[in-house]
């Protein structure tokens, strides 16, 4: 794994490490039976984060038919993740010290919410889980989430021999890839 100054581009390879999921699955990249996307979110219970995961998670029979199995690490304990993302039909990993975050070069910064790019996002976001919070239907998220409010998002898409074919690092709360990049960059592979 890189040290924090340096990211992940095309062609890197990443070695193989072993991940407990919230629901206690054991999970791995490189997964020589197909690619894994692995995503780096923010917080449990992120409203933006849940917005993007929810368009994922409608998506995932498309997502698993295309060979790509969906990772995802949070900045959150795994007790707080349980209770916001335990229905997630994908692994969840917690990584409270940010530890995978740092291997990845995956970095935090005020521009995460000051960018006018992911206002957009932040409003729907908002608007799909105020009211499921207020319905008793989702829980409300940490008013002071472990590990900040600023982190920003960051994609990979890992062939089973470790090799990363595609990379992105956010530059906002919302620059994260769409289930059609997804799509569209497995087939390329």
């Amino acid at each position: 794994m890189p040290d924090r100054s340096r990211k992940f581009g095309v062609g890197d390879s990443v070695s193989p490490r072993r991940f407990e999921s919230i629901s206690g699955e054991d999970v791995g990249i490189p997964d020589p039976s197909g690619l894994v996307h692995l995503q780096f979110r923010r917080f449990a219970g992120c409203p933006v984060c849940n917005l993007h995961l929810h368009s994922m998670m409608r998506r995932q029979d498309e997502i698993a038919a295309a060979g790509i199995r969906e990772i995802v690490f949070f900045h959150s304990s795994a007790e707080d993740l349980r209770e916001h993302a335990a229905t997630f039909p994908f692994a969840v990993v917690a990584d409270p010290d940010k530890k995978v975050y740092a291997a990845f070069g995956v970095e935090s910064g005020a521009r995460a919410l000051l960018d006018p790019r992911g206002w957009g996002a932040i409003a729907s976001g908002l608007a799909r889980s105020i009211p499921a919070v207020v319905a008793g239907r989702e829980a409300a998220p940490s008013l002071n989430p472990h590990g900040g409010r600023y982190g920003l998002p960051a994609d990979f898409l890992i062939a089973p021999d470790g090799r990363v074919i595609a990379s992105k690092y956010g530059e906002y709360v919302d620059d994260q890839w769409s289930v059609d990049e997804l799509l569209a960059l497995a087939r390329a592979a």
